[in-house]
């Protein structure tokens, strides 16, 4: 991992926040509306809300029933991973739209590897594990990719790549920070369509995994006996 201060990672991170990322992600549809199509804004939006889909469901499967990965430690796709690499290949690749081709692929690697670095950020600061880090990064490139290739070959109005370029930028820096209590509602949902009172916890969700693993050996050991002891009793 690379070796950086602890509030540096924190401000990574903080990229991937809801509050930061959807408001770039509306002004990004508004965009595609006004200077492209309302259909690359529709599809656009399906496309992001296909991501978050995956997020949700899976968080919700953990929270309210337990279910995941308990040997990839996985309770849940990362959100910040999923929106940041969905979000910034797609900012970038339409501030770069109106230039050459070079370019767009030069800015849509840019937005990829802003989101890995909040993958990254999220394992770092023990928010997420790895799994959830990388499947996160893998849900939001595959929309951002796939965008990509849907708008390609758009062709613009009369639209500038400066006022997309200011204003997202602006946008960025007016929301980096701001705080979405995302993690909350979900909660919320999941314990409310499970019934439960308390939603799962990874620490006890890990530790049930362990108490099977110690509990093993002493099964095994007494499968191995009990030949031994029938002969003992035929004897």
């Amino acid at each position: 991992m690379p070796d950086l201060p602890v509030h540096l990672w924190f401000a990574i991170t903080s990229l991937g926040g809801a509050g930061m990322t959807l408001p770039l992600a509306l002004a990004i549809a508004l965009w595609l509306a006004v200077g492209y199509s309302w259909r690359l804004a529709a599809g656009w939006l399906l496309l992001l809300g296909a991501a978050i889909g995956v997020v949700t469901i899976t968080k919700l499967a953990f929270l309210g029933w337990g279910v995941g990965v308990r040997e990839l430690d996985f309770t849940g796709v990362s959100g910040h991973a999923t929106l940041s690499t969905s979000v910034y290949p797609v900012a970038f690749f339409l501030m770069f739209l109106p230039a050459r081709s070079k370019l767009r692929v030069v800015g849509v690697l840019l937005g990829l590897a802003v989101g890995i670095a909040v993958g990254l950020s999220r394992v770092v600061l023990s928010a997420h594990s790895p799994s959830e880090a990388v499947t996160g990064c893998l849900v939001g490139a595959l929309a951002a990719l796939l965008f990509v290739r849907m708008a390609w070959e758009a062709k613009p109005g009369q639209l500038s790549a400066w006022p997309v370029t200011v204003s997202l930028l602006l946008l960025a820096l007016l929301t980096h920070g701001v705080h979405v209590p995302t993690q909350r509602w979900v909660t919320h949902i999941a314990l409310t369509v499970s019934g439960h009172d308390r939603p799962f916890i990874r620490a006890k969700w890990k530790a049930v995994r362990k108490a099977h693993r110690d509990i093993a050996p002493l099964s095994q050991t007494f499968n191995t006996l009990a030949p031994a002891s029938n002969l003992a009793a035929i004897a």
